[in-house]
């Protein structure tokens, strides 16, 4: 199985560079709009696009994904909520499990099904470790997924979650608060996890200026992700 963008992430770890992904969301961009974003992601300093979003109600994706490869250079990543949100016309997808909840479908039950659809794809799949963090309200992603995310103030919680993701074999781990998060993920917990895993991590919700994102690099993520602030806002990346 090829492993390039996995490599790529891994890389910019051991070299400590810092990666910068834009998240797409294809219910919140119109596709006539679509070209015009990507090309402003593009010539920015953005190194990753993840396209995807906790529901779809637009059957939209394949034309989406399309788009955005015709419009860049950039690596895209698919970044599923669910079994059905497969296109092989992305570069990889995070076959992502949610480690931090107890709901047995987000954990085994929409991989088996994704599984089989995957193997027919020309997809790089990136086993991916997910951890919802408490970020001041309910997002869509717990709602969704019915699971709690770990309390803000339980940083040793997400840290050995993330260690048993990665003994379990997940290739990279996400930390997230959620699409619209109202606080960003803590530093503390990004310094707790980044410090006792060997794996790149990856953090995004409620990421919204230049020095939040710092602060988040210099914890100790290798891959930090811009979405909501992106989407309110198409001229952030001129800021950050």
């Amino acid at each position: 199985m090829h492993t390039k963008i996995l490599d790529y992430i891994y890389q910019a770890k051991q070299k400590n560079e810092k990666l910068l992904a834009i998240l797409l969301d294809p219910d919140k961009i119109e596709l006539e709009k679509l070209a015009l974003v990507v090309k402003k992601i593009t010539n920015a300093k953005v190194h990753l696009i993840f396209v995807g979003g906790s529901l779809l109600f637009k059957n939209v994706l394949d034309a989406f994904v399309k788009i955005v490869k015709e419009n860049t250079n950039l690596p895209v990543l698919l970044f599923p909520s669910n079994a059905i949100q497969i296109t092989n016309n992305a570069d990889a997808i995070l076959f992502l499990q949610l480690i931090s909840g107890r709901n047995s479908e987000y954990l085994i039950g929409n991989q088996v099904i994704a599984a089989p659809l995957l193997k027919q794809t020309d997809l790089e799949v990136i086993s991916t470790g997910y951890l919802l963090i408490e970020s001041g309200r309910e997002t869509t992603a717990s709602y969704i997924s019915n699971t709690k995310p770990i309390p803000s103030h339980k940083p040793e919680i997400a840290m050995a979650t993330a260690m048993a993701g990665e003994f379990i074999g997940n290739k990279l781990i996400y930390m997230d608060g959620g699409s619209g998060a109202l606080h960003s993920i803590p530093t503390n917990f990004v310094r707790k996890v980044a410090n006792n895993i060997s794996v790149p991590l990856i953090v995004g919700g409620g990421l919204k200026t230049k020095e939040e994102i710092n602060a988040v690099f210099n914890a100790g993520a290798t891959v930090v992700v811009v979405g909501t602030a992106f989407e309110k806002d198409e001229n952030l990346l001129n800021n950050i």
